[in-house]
């Protein structure tokens, strides 16, 4: 029987040496344990593979042991076998039983092992005794990190730069993960279809709240990273904000219908605008009152009435709003898994990604990379919580340069990466905004009538784009591409589905 990690009895001390004698105690290990592994393997390689998948020489507490498990690794992994006779040459050559011992201790190893069947055990025990170690050593870090260590991190840093390494050490999928049989596989790929089946309309996923994309994509699948991309005053926001809202109102009205609190929240990550402007601009779409003329208080008694009236219906959205200014990667994937734990996360919204930092305690050498770890921390909330996550990002100004405006995938700054990592990619584009630039100026004009002329063409173009958006769906990895036409008021900056039928 292997005895499961340990420490140094402590003897009873008072408060105030309490920390010196929590100092004092050996930290979590099991020689036991390591050595009858160590045994198992060397009397049969097959034990390695109990093993192989989740322990490294790192979790030995033993360096000792930990390099004798890599060289035995090392030669099975070559499918050369593995046993006293042939790791004594190497070890010798090495010199790596000299600290142990010598030879004699490849025959303590043997001697030390219990069962081979119990392999998996043994290394189970060694791996909880590692993770038992690196909780003591972050420990250790916000202590002296706290006491100053670290004084380029204020507290606030210091909290986030903790639960960042807890989060990589619970993350840590060694005993977990592994493959799947296809006929499991297959069990979830029906049961998706089978939700789909019953369900009205063509939406799979969450709602958009935009009936042409819903078409397109089916709505807003779990795990995927969407990048919403486009230049300033096209109406990113807006139409995140619109899919933010319309998700959170699904998610509200299911749970009404089923007489139950929403299963699910959405979570908006606005880096730019403050929580109070983002409430602003949604009250001014769903109360059809300007945005401009609510922050002049330039409203009548009816429409303050009815400003009122809509933030009341809006206070139970299931709606949540972060605007931390410069959030760190970290920072943001600690938020959403509480808020997960809390109140259930069906949709993640961050805008934009170029304003995020990324995680603590990282320093990329440049942009490009920094925003490749940016992107794929996003892709990584994405997966392990099982959300959609919809990013908005800018586009670099060579799009100004060229007589075409709509972007392309490679107008992405740093598009390398984000094109990379994402699952969808999609370009909000109003032809109305470029046009409204170009209007006819009676300067650049030698006669009234070329001027007029100019300004009746200008007034035509105006009014087939006057009014109407583009949504380019430049990459979908789950289905197709194209252009879905939206309706933009401008008045109210609030995208809707545009009727081209009864245009």
């Amino acid at each position: 029987m292997i005895e499961s990690p340990t420490s140094s009895p402590v003897s009873e001390t008072s408060p105030k040496d309490g920390l010196g004698a929590l100092l004092r105690r050996s930290p979590p290990a099991s020689q036991a344990a390591e050595q009858a592994l160590l045994g198992a393997i060397l009397t049969n390689n097959k034990a390695y593979e109990r093993v192989s998948d989740f322990l490294e020489p790192s979790h030995f507490s033993d360096e000792v042991n930990g390099r004798i498990y890599e060289a035995v690794a090392r030669r099975i992994e070559r499918g050369q076998l593995a046993d006293p006779v042939t790791m004594r040459a190497e070890f010798e050559h090495t010199g790596l039983l000299n600290a142990a011992g010598g030879p004699a201790y490849l025959a303590r190893l043997l001697t030390a092992m219990v069962g081979i069947v119990n392999a998996g055990d043994y290394g189970r025990v060694i791996h909880d005794a590692w993770v038992r170690r690196q909780l003591i050593d972050i420990g250790e870090n916000v202590v002296n990190n706290a006491f100053g260590a670290r004084p380029d991190l204020d507290g606030v840093d210091q909290i986030a730069a903790s639960e960042e390494a807890l989060f990589k050490l619970a993350t840590d999928k060694g005993q977990e993960g592994g493959f799947v049989s296809f006929g499991k596989a297959l069990t979830g790929a029906i049961d998706v279809a089978e939700k789909a089946f019953h369900r009205s309309g063509d939406v799979v996923g969450l709602t958009s709240g935009l009936r042409d994309f819903d078409k397109r994509t089916g709505g807003l699948h779990p795990s995927d990273l969407i990048i919403l991309a486009g230049r300033p005053a096209m109406g990113k926001t807006a139409l995140a904000t619109k899919v933010a809202f319309s998700a959170a109102r699904a998610l509200l009205r299911d749970a009404e219908d089923e007489g139950v609190p929403p299963k699910g929240a959405v979570a908006i990550f606005s880096l730019e605008m403050s929580s109070e402007q983002l409430a602003t601009r949604i009250l001014s779409e769903q109360a059809e009152v300007s945005g401009e003329r609510i922050r002049r208080g330039d409203i009548g008694q009816k429409e303050f009435d009815r400003f009122v009236r809509v933030s009341r219906e809006l206070q139970r959205l299931p709606l949540h709003i972060d605007d931390t200014p410069a959030i760190s990667l970290s920072a943001m994937r600690t938020r959403c898994r509480r808020l997960a734990r809390t109140k259930g996360l069906s949709l993640v919204v961050v805008d934009y990604l170029q304003l995020m930092r990324p995680a603590i305690g990282t320093k990329p050498d440049n942009r490009v990379l920094e925003i490749s770890m940016i992107t794929q921390g996003l892709k990584a909330i994405a997966k392990e919580l099982s959300v959609p996550v919809i990013a908005l990002s800018q586009l670099s100004r060579q799009v100004e340069s060229r007589e075409d405006k709509r972007p392309m995938l490679s107008d992405l700054r740093e598009s390398g990466s984000i094109e990379q990592d994402a699952d969808a990619v999609m370009f909000v584009y109003r032809d109305e905004y470029y046009l409204q630039q170009r209007m006819p100026k009676e300067s650049a004009y030698d006669s009234t009538d070329k001027f007029q002329i100019a300004t009746e063409e200008w007034q035509r173009k105006m009014a087939l784009v006057h009014n109407k958006a583009e949504l380019i769906l430049e990459k979908q990895r789950h289905g197709p591409t194209g252009t879905i036409h939206l309706y933009f008021e401008g008045e109210f900056t609030r995208f809707n589905d545009l009727d081209m039928i009864h245009e």
